[in-house]
């Protein structure tokens, strides 16, 4: 499976960004989905994960209420909304895939990994 994440980008605090991975397979609407972000001398932590069939999802505490996940599965592709963003989202995001269909927060719990996207959020 290869991953393609963009839509990272520059922006001001306050504003909103979509980033978008696309996945090569057929088996994509088999796949869970995740995004995790690694800022600046931080680990890698979760964000934010889709089941399957979209019914399911999961985010980090602290980002509840900002960011949405979504997928469109005759696309391919897993999206992350992001609302009302702030300096300390700034951060390389990664799209993953969860080959077994579990909605997983973990990072070592996925499979396969996209080379990211760069986030950055001016005050």
């Amino acid at each position: 499976v290869q991953l393609q994440a963009s839509g990272g980008g520059l922006v001001q605090a306050g504003g909103s960004l979509r980033l978008s991975c696309a996945a090569s397979g057929r088996a994509f609407n088999t796949y869970a989905m995740g995004w995790f972000r690694q800022a600046p001398g931080k680990e890698r932590e979760f964000v934010a994960a889709i089941s399957p069939s979209g019914s399911v999802t999961s985010y980090a505490d602290s980002l509840m209420g900002r960011f949405t996940i979504s997928r469109d599965n005759t696309k391919r592709t897993v999206f992350l909304q992001m609302n009302s963003l702030k300096p300390e989202d700034t951060a390389v995001y990664y799209c993953a895939v969860e080959t077994r269909g579990k909605v997983a927060t973990m990072a070592t719990e996925y499979d396969y990994w996209g080379q990211g996207t760069l986030v950055t959020v001016s005050s």
